[in-house]
């Protein structure tokens, strides 16, 4: 993924994380050593003392527990900010394999086990190109068209839905081709059918597809 996509990735993740957030950072490819999937990054921002509370809590207290608030959101982002920094290095178009289907129902049922979450947001930055032994989205020549029907009925048979828990969903990458890589032409049609299939697969898979980026996500993580 090239600098500027990683660039406004990072910015998207900094507008949207809020006191009381919890934060995870997946990386995933193909099962090969450095690259199968793993858990990068768990942290959390702290709230605030609640107003209503706020009287009952000595002054110290409150201003200490505020600096130590403030000294964990840049702490946070320091340490979030670079396992980021090395998912994104050790990122390749180079890996002849990519188990998206396979990745994501693994960390579906991670996030599922989270305690303490209302509500899930996920932010993924994939191209959305399956190239595994379950399937395929390239043909000889590049890219192909894929039916979303057909390859959602595939995913069906061998049992690659996931459970998000009403996740919301955002993509940020989709489709995206080096331009050294031949035969990497995208057309139109292509890409609305990459999107079609990924929308009915997070319905089927308890989520909501609310972005599509490709490649780029040009609205706000909500």
């Amino acid at each position: 993924m090239t600098p500027d996509l990683q660039k406004t990735a990072w910015g998207h993740i900094k507008r949207f994380i809020q006191p009381g957030d919890k934060l995870r950072l997946y990386s995933f490819s193909a099962y090969l050593e450095g690259h199968y999937t793993r858990l990068q990054f768990a942290g959390e921002l702290e709230k605030p003392i609640d107003p209503a509370v706020l009287g009952d809590v000595p002054m110290m207290a409150s201003r200490k527990f505020d600096a130590c608030l403030k000294g964990q959101s840049a702490a946070l982002y320091q340490r979030f900010g670079k396992a980021f920094s090395n998912a994104m290095g050790k990122s390749s178009s180079d890996i002849p394999r990519s188990e998206i289907l396979f990745s994501l129902k693994s960390i579906g049922d991670d996030i599922k086990n989270a305690e303490g979450v209302n509500e899930r947001v996920i932010l993924l930055m994939s191209d959305m190109l399956e190239y595994s032994d379950f399937g395929s989205f390239y043909t000889n020549k590049g890219i192909r068209e894929i039916n979303p029907a057909v390859e959602l009925a595939k995913v069906e048979k061998q049992q690659l839905l996931a459970d998000f828990s009403g996740a919301r969903v955002y993509v940020h990458g989709a489709a995206f081709v080096p331009t050294q890589i031949k035969n990497g032409y995208r057309s139109g049609k292509m890409i609305q059918n990459l999107e079609g299939f990924w929308r009915r697969y997070f319905e089927k898979s308890n989520a909501e597809l609310k972005g599509f980026g490709n490649p780029e996500l040009t609205i706000a993580v909500e």
